[in-house]
C-alpha cells in the first residue's frame, strides 16, 4: 500500500494532522476526513493542529486529477464539492476542540477554505494566499465565501473572490485572516506551542465558545443571549469552573480536566 497522504501524530493532548502533498486528491480528502472523524471521537485529544509540508500548506484541488476526470465526466468532476469537500469542511468545523492551523507555505482555493475552517491560524512570513477560483472560471467552494465574509466583511470578500490576486501572509494578518506571522522555521513550533497551551486549557469552555461563535454572526441577539445563558449555566456546574475559581483564590495555575 502506498504511503499515507495525511499523517496523524499525537503528543501532549494535541493531534497533529500533516498534509503530505500540496494538492488535494480524492484519496487525500478521504484520508483527511477519516482522520478528522477519528480525532472527533478520541476523548484524549484536547486540541488539533493542521499543517502541511515543504513550501505549501494546501493549494486546493489537485488540478492534474481534476483535468483527467473533467475530460471524461465534467458533471462528475464537480460533484466532488458536494460529495467530498463539503463533508470535509463540515467535519473540521464541527470539531469540539480548538483547531490551530499552521500555514507553512502557499495557501490557495479550497486550501484557504480549509485553513479558515480552523479556529486560530499562524502563517509563515512570505507565505502566499489566493482565493484562486475565479481565475479558473469557478465560483468558491469549501465554505470560502462564508468564511471570508465572516473574517473580512462583504466588501473585502467580494474583492478577494472577484479579483483573485495573490496576497502575503502579512496582508492576511492585517485583514484578520491569520492571527500571527512568524519566520518560516518558527511557524510549526509556534503553532505547536499554541495548540499545547489550548490543550491544557478549559476545553469545555472552548467547546461552548465555538458553539456560540458558529452562529453569532447570523443569529438574532436574543437567540445568542439565550444560548450563552444556557451554556453558562452548564459550565458553572463543572469541575473545571470550580477548579479555576479555587486556583484564582489560591493564586496558583488552574488544572483543567475537561469535566
Amino acid at each position: 500500500m502506498s504511503d499515507p497522504t495525511v499523517i496523524r501524530t499525537d503528543a501532549d493532548g494535541v493531534a497533529t494532522l500533516t498534509l503530505q502533498r500540496p494538492g488535494l486528491t480524492s484519496r487525500m480528502r478521504a484520508e483527511l476526513r477519516g482522520l478528522v472523524e477519528q480525532v472527533a471521537a478520541d476523548d484524549a485529544v484536547r486540541a488539533v493542529l493542521l499543517t502541511g509540508t515543504g513550501r505549501a500548506f494546501c493549494v486546493g484541488q489537485d488540478l492534474a486529477e481534476h483535468v483527467e476526470v473533467l475530460r471524461g465526466d465534467a458533471a462528475g468532476s464537480l460533484s466532488v464539492v458536494e460529495d467530498e469537500y463539503n463533508p470535509l469542511v463540515l467535519a473540521v468545523s464541527a470539531l469540539r476542540v480548538p483547531v490551530v492551523v499552521a500555514v507553512n507555505g502557499a495557501c490557495a482555493g479550497a486550501g484557504l477554505g480549509l485553513a479558515l475552517a480552523g479556529d486560530l491560524r499562524i502563517a509563515a512570513a512570505g507565505a502566499k494566499f489566493t482565493t484562486a477560483f475565479a481565475g479558473i472560471g469557478l465560483s468558491s467552494d469549501s465554505g470560502l465565501a462564508s468564511r471570508l465574509v465572516h473574517c473580512v466583511g462583504g466588501s473585502r470578500a467580494a474583492e478577494l473572490l472577484l479579483l483573485p490576486e495573490p496576497f502575503t501572509a502579512e496582508r492576511a494578518a492585517e485583514w484578520g485572516l491569520v492571527h500571527s506571522v512568524v519566520d518560516p522555521e518558527l511557524v510549526l513550533p509556534a503553532a505547536q506551542a499554541l495548540a499545547v497551551r489550548l490543550a491544557a486549557g478549559p476545553t469545555l469552555a472552548y467547546r461552548a465558545i465555538k458553539t456560540v461563535l458558529a452562529t453569532a454572526a447570523t443569529d438574532p441577539l436574543e437567540r445568542t443571549l439565550g444560548r450563552e445563558a444556557r451554556l453558562q449555566l452548564e459550565l458553572g456546574q463543572t469541575e473545571d469552573h470550580r477548579e479555576a475559581v479555587e486556583a484564582f483564590l489560591a493564586k496558583r495555575p488552574a488544572r483543567f480536566r475537561g469535566r
